[in-house]
């Protein structure tokens, strides 16, 4: 995939930077890494990068400068930024603040939508964040030894109903679901905490799942992507720490979208889930 100049990549947190960095430069990309301070992991050095420039979130005049300055015309985010960073933590440079003031809801597709379209303004093009990483994408149907069972495939039913109409809100893309009702939501906290909470929430922290008994107590996450997903930014994700927060919270069932959810660590996810006898279904 040869780009005019270099590729710029604008770095959040996790696995997902890292990863992309080591796939873009794999098929022959120059990357010019933005690496943000208060999220990024410091072992985004070292791997490869043409430059690696850090700066603290808000510095929207910097990030644009160091682009420009090092021939970036098109750019990929990838990792998350946390929401509480995006809306508490960040001290916005003039043009950051300027795109702030414009926006009529303050979520985060509403503000990174918005800085997407200063960074087109400016001649750097945002590439969908999966670019190089297709194969990633979770495949559709059952991707486990184990399918749902009749309990947990009502949850999956129930659950992403229920998460798509949140999702059209921007309020987050993750619900856990116990007997057909629904447990708990995520807003800012992200997937892992969400998780957790529920499992709190059930008494079944650190309990095995109990399949489909009549009086089952196992937990079914469903993840989806908002009704217009923007493939440039907040692609849903699931890593393996995802499946280890799940064991942990007594969830036997994970459901994602089809084609439009990144398995940050390939293979070893359905190797995972298999090991722990938790069912992943793509729709």
């Amino acid at each position: 995939m040869g780009q005019k100049g270099k590729l710029g990549l604008i770095a959040g947190n996790g696995s997902f930077p890292l990863l992309l960095l080591d796939a873009a430069r794999a098929q022959g990309a120059d990357v010019v890494v933005v690496a943000i301070k208060e999220e990024t992991s410091p072992s985004i050095e070292g791997r490869g990068a043409a430059s690696v420039h850090w700066m603290s979130l808000g510095e929207l005049s910097k990030l644009i400068e160091t682009f420009k300055r090092e021939g970036v015309d098109t750019a990929i985010m990838a990792g998350q930024v946390r929401h509480k960073q995006i809306f508490s933590s960040i001290r916005p440079d003039w043009k950051l603040a300027k795109v702030l003031l414009s926006l009529g809801t303050r979520n985060t597709d509403s503000l990174i939508g918005a800085v997407a379209k200063v960074l087109e303004e400016e001649g750097i093009h945002l590439m969908s964040s999966t670019s190089y990483l297709e194969p990633l994408l979770a495949r559709a149907g059952v991707l486990t030894r184990r399918a749902p069972g009749e309990v947990e495939s009502r949850n999956v039913e129930y659950g992403r109903k229920v998460a798509r109409h949140l999702a059209q809100y921007d309020i987050g893309q993750t619900v856990v679901i116990a007997e057909s009702a629904c447990v708990a939501v995520e807003a800012m906290e992200g997937t892992d905490a969400t998780i957790l909470r529920a499992g709190e929430i059930m008494g079944s922290l650190g309990a095995p799942g109990t399949g489909d008994s009549a009086l089952s107590r196992s937990l079914t996450v469903v993840k989806v992507a908002k009704p217009n997903q923007d493939m440039r930014f907040d692609v849903p994700v699931i890593g393996e720490r995802t499946l280890e927060t799940m064991k942990q919270a007594g969830a036997t069932c994970l459901a994602v979208d089809a084609g439009k959810c990144l398995f940050l660590d390939g293979d070893r996810i359905i190797h995972a889930a298999d090991a722990a006898g938790i069912a992943i279904v793509g729709d």
